[in-house]
């Protein structure tokens, strides 16, 4: 089965002749056998189901995800990418903001159990596991636990959908360097908080996740910090998506424009003089909204 194509997606295999399959390793078979209380022991695949798009992922994430047993899915997983394991358990294991189904260590748990009655799993991960995605936890735990396992990365969101609103996060003449950061209040609350004071004007290219509900105090802090007010910001929603919105304003008045459109997670914001690019490199039609409408 393939996804089916859509408005301003690429289908899976895209560069590939007809009904062929990209050369791969087995897809089925763990790095490594390891053997707990006389039972073959499965495997774990944390693999990252890409920004939204489902055409996103990749071949590897794709054949692994095909030959599951379980998968664990994350909220912002496509749902036709479920429809590629039919014969697969599924468990929804996703998180939003202020909500959570699970907790990170029974997600921890749910994977060892599984691979110990000898199941093929694939942990199903928006974007990137590694990229705020918890992956490098969940790999941890596999790892004490002595369950095979292997990293499939993803297309991050923190690139994608900058892209797909036409924003490069590097570009000669304009921007050279670029970081990506949370601004999920739960780190501050943690004591691994981004330490705005040295990042403000540290790279040209600011990539924020997971920050919208903070998004008036951090725009705050970036200019006092250093940053100019009129530094331009753009928030993408759904971005790569068919519903991909984007909000484009400046540090000095991005939290107003962004409180009138009543944007709503997920959205990435990206800070610098790249966002002015999007005037001539926007290429994904994105369905436009009146300031003030909401999502159905």
């Amino acid at each position: 089965m393939r996804l089916g194509p859509r408005r301003g997606a690429s289908p899976p295999f895209r560069n590939l002749p007809p009904g062929s399959v990209a050369p791969a390793k087995p897809a089925l078979e763990p790095r490594s056998t390891t053997e707990h209380s006389g039972a073959r022991v499965g495997s774990v695949a944390l693999v990252g189901a890409g920004p939204g798009d489902p055409g996103l992922i990749t071949v590897r994430g794709l054949e692994l995800l095909r030959g599951a047993d379980v998968v664990v899915y994350d909220r912002l997983v496509d749902r036709r990418l479920l429809a590629e394991a039919p014969r697969a358990r599924r468990i929804f294991a996703g998180k939003a903001s202020g909500v959570r189904t699970l907790t990170q260590e029974r997600i921890n748990a749910l994977l060892v159990r599984h691979a110990r009655r000898g199941r093929r799993v694939v942990r199903l991960k928006g974007g990137d596991p590694f990229v705020f995605g918890r992956g490098g936890e969940e790999a941890l735990a596999l790892a004490r636990a002595r369950i095979p396992f292997e990293v499939v990365p993803g297309v991050t969101s923190a690139v994608a959908a900058p892209a797909y609103a036409g924003i490069p996060l590097t570009h000669r003449g304009v921007a050279s360097s670029f970081a990506v950061v949370t601004g999920h209040a739960g780190a501050a609350e943690r004591g691994r908080g981004v330490d705005w004071a040295r990042l403000a004007t540290a790279v040209d290219t600011l990539v924020v996740l997971m920050g919208l509900e903070r998004l008036p105090e951090i725009a705050r802090e970036l200019v006092a910090r250093g940053r100019a007010a009129a530094t331009p910001v753009a928030l993408v929603r759904w971005g790569s998506t068919d519903w991909q919105e984007t909000v484009v304003g400046t540090l000095a008045d991005i939290a107003e424009r962004a409180r009138r459109a009543r944007l709503e997670p997920p959205v990435v914001a990206v800070v610098g003089d790249v966002v002015a690019l999007r005037e001539r490199l926007g290429w994904f039609a994105e369905q436009t909204l009146p300031i003030g409408a909401v999502r159905s």
